[in-house]
């Protein structure tokens, strides 16, 4: 039998048939020139076996090494696999190969972009018992982590970490190729939490990662992949790790989802494991909305010996102060003092400022003060946050003065206020009427902000800028007033006003609406927008001067700007509409509003339903009672007399010319009691009626008082579409409600005589009364038809028949009344 030989490259590798020994290997070598140096390969003995034969080897080792680097890593891996399988070790072989040639290789393969054939190629050199970490240098590692940075950036994070899985395989150090951080970004903003997960379980701070992953959803709102990295990070745990726990329950407090974290919470109570001072602090942290279950876990926390910190303390008071319930935080704040005085705890500057913030939000501005000088006395310094607590304490007190003395004091104590502070300070003046000190505050403010551009020229750019202010004011008749009182801050204040500084100071234009327009101005030009609160108040500044049309035009303007009115706005410019008498579009901006899907407010439909002082018409009514309704579809709840009101003087207009209709007024009006809901809803759902059943009128539920003003809107609604010459074709049938056949029911009993009394007696009408059933509208008899109200057959009724009791007003006498009321009109 022949030798089976199998050339690779420059090499030929010779297996003789049935050869008990590993495949030997012969080389064709090359054909060079002559040289008078002895070739190298001279000495060879190829008739030894390969393991035994070092140059044989090393030449081997040589070709393969520059095979590798020729990029033919096929080549490379069937040579190493030969020469291996002949019997060599792998060690000898690995010491042999040249590092640098075979890491250009991979280089070169890497940089055309073929990764996968590079893992290809390590892998089979990982089976074949090399050293995956041995066969290249720094530069390879450089190379993979340019080529992992370019397939991420083009968002392909799943091959990152396939490629990142596998060399992890081959015990390679990933930290040094990949940044798991920007990985996890990526993963986060496409919303993938397991190829994060896969990511972060390729580095020895898999924990660490599995915190910052849960995070990042976290800070994305996404609750539920938070909480799948957060079930996957327990699988690789041999326990709970208390920082992923405490992670995972602040992710919960950033979503608002405060349930999920006593369920976290819970979860490990079941499992008996005591959480530690950071875990419980998240918790109650998260749930400071809930006092109740903030003390709870508070208490719980003491029972397992747990003790709380000064950040403990501080949640507490936030919760008490969320809930209003500053007579437990002030017990919570002795308690911390008392700790304090024995050396266990020393109050921070956050506890001092949210028992402040009790006290602002409280409108306890004296307690507040003693805290500030609690605080003074224990030698901690107050914050911005502080001050901005004290001054808005006594500026929601009206105390303006006291407002200004502590933002002086803030000054002098080298704290620099933030806008928020300056603002407060400009409410409390607009809020006690001293306008022109707000706009002196204002301007001297602007003047110091730019002091740090232009410091040279400070005392010119003052006394200029005062210079203004004075004409400013002199031009719109205001005294400008000393500069006693803001020398200080135009020195110190580094200021830069926002939006809500110029929405404050719109409000104090009062009616001039040329200078809140050059405020509006003002604040494009210092780069800022308007939003939807600048827009409503300068609507109300044009509606105060009467100004509709311009109020109109600011709409539009607002919408020019690319702001969509909200129901503020809207409101707004309805108020101006009703206080100018023009109801009609009012009510056009109404029907916009609910075109454009914004939902009107309590004030919107309070706004509307007040508008009109009387009704006229029929249509007017309709159209309020069916803004009414919407309200109550709403959800709102209103006081109802008002609009009854109204609703009763046009029914009883119907008694105009009338001797008996005084007394039946003003009883009306003194007579009814509780809510007018159902005498409103009556009412209009008996106004919207149309065709042939517009003629019944339902009373059930009704008092007589109740029951007298649905009838007359009906008759009213009757009169107001009556067309001269044209006869009603329907009796009007009155619905009086249920009763049991020879009982007696007072309310039922009252409701009948007073509507009698009204149809007959005070507008002249023929009424028949009884219990009937359905009434023919087309028919001229008077026949009274009885309907009882059956039980189930085969039960014995338990108790008297009932029949429906109905009060039925001819179709003859409202012709008749119609045509004597049209005849009175017209004379």
């Amino acid at each position: 039998m022949k030798n089976t030989v199998l050339t690779v490259g420059c090499c030929s590798i010779i297996i003789p048939p049935n050869s008990p020994h590993k495949p030997s290997i012969s080389a064709k070598l090359p054909q060079s020139k002559p040289s008078s140096s002895k070739p190298l390969l001279s000495t060879v003995r190829w008739d030894l076996p390969l393991h035994r034969n070092q140059k044989s080897l090393r030449y081997y080792a040589q070709l393969d090494s520059k095979l590798a680097e020729d990029a033919k890593l096929d080549d490379f891996l069937l040579i190493a696999e030969t020469v291996l399988n002949s019997g060599v070790k792998v060690s000898d072989f690995a010491n042999l190969i040249n590092v640098d040639l075979v890491s250009k290789g991979l280089i070169r393969m890497l940089r055309s972009g073929d990764v996968e054939r590079v893992v290809q190629v390590l892998s089979g050199a990982q089976k074949l018992g090399l050293s995956v970490a041995e066969l290249f240098d720094r530069n390879v590692v450089e190379a993979l982590r340019k080529e992992c940075s370019l397939v991420a950036e083009r968002g392909n994070v799943e091959a990152v970490v396939d490629l990142l899985e596998v060399l992890s395989g081959f015990q390679l150090s990933v930290k040094e190729i990949v940044d798991p951080a920007r990985i996890i970004k990526i993963c986060v903003a496409q919303r993938k939490p397991n190829v994060a997960i896969r990511c972060a379980r390729n580095f020895p701070t898999a924990h660490i990662l599995f915190c910052s992953i849960i995070l990042e959803f976290g800070k994305k709102g996404d609750i539920m992949c938070a909480m799948d990295v957060f079930e996957a990070s327990k699988q690789d745990m041999d326990r709970p790790n208390m920082y992923i726990y405490r992670t995972i329950i602040d992710v919960c407090g950033l979503c608002g989802d405060y349930l999920r974290s006593r369920s976290i919470y819970e979860e490990l109570l079941t499992q008996k494991i005591t959480p530690n001072l950071y875990v419980f602090n998240s918790l109650m942290n998260v749930n400071a909305c809930d006092l109740n279950y903030t003390m709870h876990v508070y208490k719980h926390m003491q029972s397992v010996g747990v003790a709380a910190d000064v950040t403990s303390y501080n949640i507490l008071l936030k919760s008490c102060c969320r809930a209003a319930r500053v007579d437990l935080a002030q017990d919570i704040y002795r308690e911390v003092q008392s700790l304090e005085s024995t050396g266990v705890l020393k109050l921070d500057v956050f506890t001092y400022s949210t028992i402040i913030k009790a006290f602002a939000d409280s409108k306890m501005w004296q307690m507040a003060l003693e805290i500030k000088e609690d605080m003074l006395t224990a030698g901690v310094t107050p914050n911005t946050i502080t001050w901005s607590s004290l001054i808005n304490a006594c500026s929601s007190a009206g105390l303006v003065e006291q407002s200004i003395l502590l933002f002086e004091e803030m000054l002098l104590a080298g704290c620099t206020p933030n806008t928020q502070c300056c603002n407060t300070v400009l409410h409390a003046c607009i809020e006690a009427h001293q306008y022109d000190r707000a706009f002196r505050l204002f301007n001297n403010w602007k003047i110091s902000a730019t002091d740090k551009f232009y410091g040279k020229d400070y005392q010119r750019k003052i006394d200029r800028g005062r210079h203004n202010a004075r004409k400013s004011y002199t031009m719109t008749g205001q005294d400008y007033g000393s500069d006693s009182d803001h020398v200080h801050f135009t020195k110190m204040v580094p200021f830069k006003p926002t939006t809500a500084t110029y929405n404050i100071l719109m409000k104090a234009c009062g009616t001039d609406y040329k200078r809140a327009e050059a405020l509006m101005n003002e604040m494009k030009t210092c780069g800022l927008s308007p939003n939807q609160i600048s827009w409503s108040i300068l609507i109300d500044i044009f509606g105060g001067s009467r100004n509709v049309k311009g109020a109109m035009q600011i709409l539009d303007s607002m919408r020019r700007a690319g702001i969509l009115p909200d129901v503020i706005a809207y409101t707004a410019v309805m108020k101006v509409c009703i206080q100018n008498q023009n109801q009609k579009f009012a009510f056009s901006l109404f029907e916009e509003m609910k075109r454009y899907h914004i939902q009107p407010n309590l004030v919107t439909y309070n706004t509307l339903l007040r508008a009109r002082t009387r009704y006229g018409s029929l249509e007017e009514v309709q159209q309020c009672l069916a803004i009414y309704q919407d309200m109550r579809r709403a959800g709102f709840n209103s006081n109802d007399y008002y609009l009854k009101q109204l609703i009763e003087e046009w029914c009883e207009g119907i008694l105009q010319g009338n001797s008996q209709n005084l007394p039946h007024t003003s009883s009306s009006r003194t007579d009814l009691e509780g809510s007018q809901s159902l005498l409103l809803e009556k009412v209009a759902a008996n106004l919207q009626k149309t065709g042939p059943k517009s003629l019944a009128v339902d009373l059930r539920g009704l008092s007589k008082v109740e029951a007298r003003i649905v009838v007359l809107a009906v008759l009213r609604m009757i009169k107001e579409n009556y067309t001269p010459g044209t006869l009603l074709k329907d009796d009007m049938s009155i619905i009086l409600g249920v009763q049991e056949v020879g009982s007696s029911d007072a309310n039922h009993d009252n409701v009948k005589d007073a509507i009698i009394k009204l149809l007959r007696d005070d507008l002249g009408l023929e009424v028949i009364s009884g219990a009937t059933g359905s009434i023919n509208s087309n028919s001229d008899t008077d026949n009274i038809n009885t309907i009882t109200v059956g039980y189930p057959t085969g039960l014995e009724s338990p108790r008297r028949p009932a029949v429906l009791q109905r009060l039925k007003v001819t179709k003859k006498s409202l012709n008749k009344w119609l045509q004597k009321r049209l005849g009175a009109s017209r004379k």
